[in-house]
Order: C-alpha cells, then structure tokens, then sequence
C-alpha cells in the first residue's frame, strides 16, 4: 500500500504503518494523524517527537512506561498516566502514536501494557 503527501508515494504496511521509517517526516505525520482522525495538538507532537528522537538516538521505539516519564517531565505529574496517553491516542499508543511517529508496526505489546 501507499501513502501520498504531497505529491509522493510512501511505501506502508497493510494498517498503514510506514515500511521505511527514515522517510518520515511532519507532513507525513500529519497526513497519518488525519486518516487515524486525530488532531495533532501540542500535546500529540510532544509524544510524537519523543518517539522519533528515541528512535533516532536507540533505534527502537520507547515503551510506553518511558514515555509517560517523559510526559511527567514536561507536562506534569496528572498527565503522566496510562489513561491520558490513551486519551491522546484511543486506538493505543502502539497502534496510533507510533504510526504517526512514522515507525512500524511495533511487535512488541509491551508499548501498550
């Protein structure tokens, strides 16, 4: 399957998870949050770009326990919690907050545990 922005085709998987995460970049990310029907608020982008910058510097993609520290860092103790991250992403963190991210599709369930 594919994915068009602006003009270019992105290669993806059959859910839409991008086959090449090196392609990514915010126009895509918008264009995927689109689809998911997701308004990419500040607080979206905050985890969006966590997880591209983990990626970036590890490889991998962070655990969802990882980022709700983040989340403790910048946006506060009551929004460090499992039922805000699935506030911002209701499909799950694996399943939305990745695919936006631009990563795969995880393996592992752990993200969402």
């Amino acid at each position: 399957m594919t994915l068009e922005v602006n003009g270019k085709n992105f290669e993806t998987d059959e859910e839409g998870f991008l086959l090449d995460p090196y392609e990514w970049n915010g126009a895509i990310a918008e264009r995927i949050a689109e689809q998911e029907q997701l308004e990419l608020t500040k607080e979206r982008w905050l985890v969006v770009r966590f997880v591209r910058e983990h990626f970036e510097e590890r490889n991998t993609v962070p655990e969802a326990r990882v980022v709700l520290k983040t989340l403790e860092q910048k946006l506060g103790k009551d929004k460090a919690t499992r039922k805000y991250l699935h506030e911002l992403f209701p499909y799950g963190y694996g399943q939305q907050a990745c695919k936006i991210a631009g990563m795969r599709k995880p393996r592992k369930l752990m993200l969402d545990v």
